[in-house]
């Protein structure tokens, strides 16, 4: 349901605080709804483009919100920007962050400004909110807005997983359910629709303001060979305006292209994590100011980037999913300025890709892990496990993860424990074992599903901008006229041959609708993402995404609607 309209007076004072506290003449549109939508006491999820001011929303939400704002943020980086950014607006409340970076004393001179109310804001990472005594800290503030940035990482499925965000919603519980608002630049509706159950958002309000970036040109580089692409990336990039990025897919295919870039002109720097810190800040400084004609950077690179004159992203290596690779390529022309993105691909890159995406726990080794927890007395703490199984914290906590998803266990702050299945019977370590496998095993079908959705995307002969919003669920009702299937013409093929099914259909709208709930005799309950001419890609919970043959669907009955739109004179089956 769509927030009401504020009022006038509601509305002056957003916009008299964006004006004079944060030197904003104008709101966005969907801007001042959403922080209607908070300031009302609404659980809120907004999924909004990079560029169009997210970072605004709770801002001035928490200028008009009386007490703390925690803001759960991924990267220390990111966090650090937000709190210099806050603090170059001295009318603007104030921000501090709490992190692995800094001291004893500065984290202390934190947690005081925030209690004394120097400080409105207070930035933390999941990881800190895994820590009683930060818990206990927050417990005794007055917390009236939980914020949750990068709100994909929360879901499962979404691309940049973090297991630490999966605990946030059991955090908010015991802070008293503040107002809660999660926000993202992406999110297909299977991952919004986890964003909402993991944070335990109530009767939540899911606000959508377009994924359409109509100034970006897409385009997509066939290759057959790895040594084209690399020669083609090359010439390319010169030609490009500036400045722009590149991303790559390892560490040494950073270095390289960044050294080839630079002995013929161009400023190129490499960005990746095994460099040290140091370098990394300077990297960053140098692109954000100026100095950079080009950042050859892993995917670590991005995310929180204020820089609205990129002119160009390419992608060297595709991206695991469509998701990851809108975020990146997000980073493009954000001052609204044509921008050029292009993904250079070749067929075998997915098969590294899927390879790569295999990754499925031993058995022996959930069965250990579990075993312990059947033989304690009470939790125990992940340092624990880690330490008795002698495997590493990480590691150790995507195994718990998996036991949690399975609900077989159940994680707080004191630690880890069995717990009771839906039966009310513990299991015991080898039946807890293979549900938790069974998780990792839909886990992987998932993964192995988006690269899937994102081979379609690179090898589609319809409008890619068309293709790229409907995976969004936005409908595009024409081809864009501003990527490389329009103006080779093939989109326009595609496009009449859709028409043409279109024209035959107008007794009545599609049973099989973008957004409609289907049920498969295999796979069970689903989604329809995409409705093309020939073939209807759904999202299964358990499966992915499936992309079926319209034909088929249709001949053997596949699919049947649940609650479909009605059609005069024929019942859905």
């Amino acid at each position: 349901m769509p927030p009401s309209p504020p009022d006038f007076a509601f509305r002056e004072s957003i916009e008299t605080v964006a004006r004079d506290q944060f030197g904003w003449p104008a709101m966005r549109p969907g801007q001042v709804d959403a922080i209607n939508s908070v300031l009302s006491g609404t659980d809120t999820l907004v999924v909004m483009p990079t560029g169009r001011g997210k970072s605004a929303i709770y801002q001035i939400a928490g200028a008009l919100t009386p007490g703390v704002v925690v803001v759960v943020s991924p990267l220390i980086s990111l966090q650090s920007d937000q709190v210099a950014g806050l603090a170059t607006r001295p009318r603007a409340p104030q921000a501090v962050a709490v992190n692995s970076s800094h001291g004893d004393a500065k984290n202390e001179r934190a947690w005081n400004a925030v209690a004394s109310g120097d400080a409105t804001f207070l930035f933390l990472s999941p990881e800190q909110l895994a820590k009683e005594e930060v818990l206990g800290r927050l417990a005794n503030l007055d917390v009236r807005l939980f914020v949750v940035d990068e709100a994909h990482t929360v879901s499962a499925w979404g691309h940049d997983f973090r297991p630490d965000y999966l605990r946030l919603g059991e955090v908010i519980d015991r802070l008293g359910h503040p107002t809660t608002l999660a926000l993202t630049a992406t999110g297909s509706p299977p991952v919004r629709d986890e964003i909402v159950e993991r944070l335990a958002m109530r009767d939540a309000r899911v606000m959508t303001f377009g994924f359409d970036r109509p100034n970006l040109h897409l385009r997509v580089e066939r290759h057959e060979e790895e040594r084209q692409k690399h020669h083609e990336i090359l010439e390319q990039l010169p030609t490009l305006a500036r400045p722009g990025l590149l991303y790559v897919g390892t560490h040494r295919d950073a270095d390289t292209y960044a050294r080839e870039l630079a002995g013929g002109g161009m400023r190129a720097l490499a960005y990746h994590a095994g460099l040290a810190s140091s370098v990394r800040e300077r990297v960053h400084e140098s692109f954000t100011s100026g100095d950079t004609d080009v950042v050859v950077a892993t995917n670590a690179f991005g995310m929180g980037i204020d820089k609205a004159d990129v002119r160009f992203v390419v992608h060297e290596a595709i991206p695991e999913s469509l998701e990851s690779y809108y975020q990146e390529i997000g980073r493009a022309g954000r001052d609204g300025n044509p921008a050029a993105v292009t993904l250079h691909y070749r067929a075998e890159d997915i098969g590294m890709k899927t390879f790569f995406a295999s990754g499925l726990p031993h058995q022996g080794q959930l069965v250990a892990l579990y075993a312990i927890l059947l033989a304690a007395t009470g939790p125990v703490t992940i340092t624990e496990l880690s330490e008795e199984l002698g495997e590493g914290t990480q590691s150790v906590s995507r195994h718990v993860n998996l036991f949690e998803i399975a609900q077989v266990a159940d994680t707080d702050r004191r630690g880890v424990r069995a717990v009771a299945d839906e039966t009310g019977v513990i299991p015991d370590a080898a039946a807890a074992a293979s549900r938790a496998y069974t998780v990792a095993q839909e886990r992987e079908r998932i993964e192995h599903s988006r690269i899937t959705m994102m081979r379609e995307y690179a090898e589609t002969r319809q409008c890619r901008r068309q293709f790229l919003l409907g995976y969004f669920g936005e409908d595009l009702p024409e081809p864009c006229g501003n990527c490389d299937t329009c103006e080779s013409g093939s989109a326009y093929e595609e496009y009449g041959e859709y028409g043409e099914r279109g024209a035959t259909a107008q007794a009545g709208p599609d049973v099989f609708a973008d957004g409609t709930e289907v049920v498969h005799p295999v796979w069970g309950e689903g989604v329809v993402m995409r409705n093309e001419d020939d073939r209807i890609t759904v999202f299964f919970e358990s499966e992915g995404y499936k992309v079926l043959s319209r034909e088929v669907v249709e001949e053997r009955g596949l699919l049947t609607a649940i609650d479909p739109p009605d059609t005069p004179g024929q019942a859905a089956s």
